[in-house]
């Protein structure tokens, strides 16, 4: 999956074709309709990020699409450059399906990744994220619904609360 990700990043940057399909499934994981994010870090800082929760696409087709996306249109970041390729890691999350959250007290900091949502506001963190940052189980929440837009308590207001783990491939 690394490989595909980075592939198919050189074929976009550098203005190549790889075609419909970035490279054939040689395994059945790779076939299965997986939610998946792809991050790419420069050193310890994030220098893009996109994922689908919901996919319609064979895992290796929606990694190649979100390294690209990543890659290329993250907002928080101006577009990868070929130049900066070398300089760059890819990081895979594979979801398992989402989870409806009906006790809190369930969800475990580095195995939890959490969707917080309301209305047409949703926002999602990994379960790396909640270590990294050596949240708590009320910050990693909080964070969540910042980033869906919502207030840090939308949890405790009504929000809808999510959870899913996530196999990490660094």
């Amino acid at each position: 999956m690394l490989q595909i990700a980075r592939d198919s990043v050189r074929a976009q940057l550098s203005g190549q074709n790889m075609g419909s399909d970035p490279s054939d499934p040689v395994s059945p994981l790779l076939a299965e309709c997986r939610g998946v994010f792809v991050s790419i870090h420069h050193g310890i800082e994030l220098r893009g990020c996109v994922g689908r929760i919901d996919p319609k696409n064979p895992l290796y087709k929606n990694v190649s699409d979100c390294a690209i996306a990543a890659a290329t249109e993250d907002p928080r970041f101006p577009p990868l450059q070929l130049s900066e390729l070398p300089e760059v890691e890819f990081e895979i999350s594979v979801l398992s399906p989402i989870q409806e959250v009906t006790d809190l007290s369930n969800i475990q900091i580095g195995v939890h990744g959490l969707i917080v949502s309301r209305g047409n506001a949703r926002g999602l963190l990994l379960p790396q994220v909640a270590v990294q940052y050596e949240w708590s189980l009320e910050q990693f929440l909080g964070e969540t619904c910042r980033k869906a837009g919502l207030p840090p308590t939308a949890w405790k207001q009504g929000a809808t609360v999510q959870c899913f783990t996530a196999e990490v491939f660094p």
